[in-house]
């Protein structure tokens, strides 16, 4: 129950080999889909690289027609922040670096992927990039380093979220 006492959903995402995250619908700008003003991305993990794909209205402009770069930034840091939660690394983006490598317009369908490649102590180093799902073309690529919550902070967002990774085979 929310605060409100309204029954929230909760969200299933498959990590590819049988297990799944389960959460608590919430209010998050990017991938909530409580924050009707938000993306309300809907993440998908497979083979270490978490993803999305939307097409962006022009709520979402800077210039007239052309999304503004903000929005690129927080899919590119989403997707890469997700990335971290199959080894149950909460953070905290510390650092984002965004190279803008074509315009991205209003009404096109873009992918967003981001992976981990290398994990020291609590930072953990990402990268990503948003595609032109029909023609393959890169728009945007980035680089991020998360440092790690302390874990008694990731106990109070589990429960806050009710997350979770449920087994492979465990039942519903």
């Amino acid at each position: 129950m929310s605060e409100l006492g309204v029954a929230q959903p909760s969200r299933a995402i498959s990590l590819g080999d049988g297990r799944t995250i389960e959460m608590r619908a919430h209010a998050c700008f990017a991938c909530g889909e409580l924050n009707l003003s938000g993306l309300q991305l809907r993440v998908h993990y497979q083979g270490g690289t978490c993803w999305t794909e939307t097409v962006l209205d022009s709520r979402f402009n800077g210039w007239e027609g052309i999304v503004h770069g903000g929005i690129t930034c927080a899919i590119l840091d989403e997707v890469m922040a997700w990335s971290l939660l199959e080894e149950e690394c909460w953070g905290f983006t510390a650092r984002l670096a965004v190279a803008f490598k074509r315009p991205i317009t209003v009404g096109r369908r873009v992918r967003g992927e981001g992976w981990i490649v290398r994990r020291r102590r609590r930072l953990v180093h990402t990268e990503g990039r948003l595609i032109d799902t029909a023609s393959g073309e890169v728009l945007a690529t980035a680089e991020a380093t998360y440092m790690d919550a302390p874990e008694e902070q990731k106990a109070a967002w589990r429960r806050r979220y009710d997350f979770r990774i449920v087994p492979a085979g465990a039942a519903p």
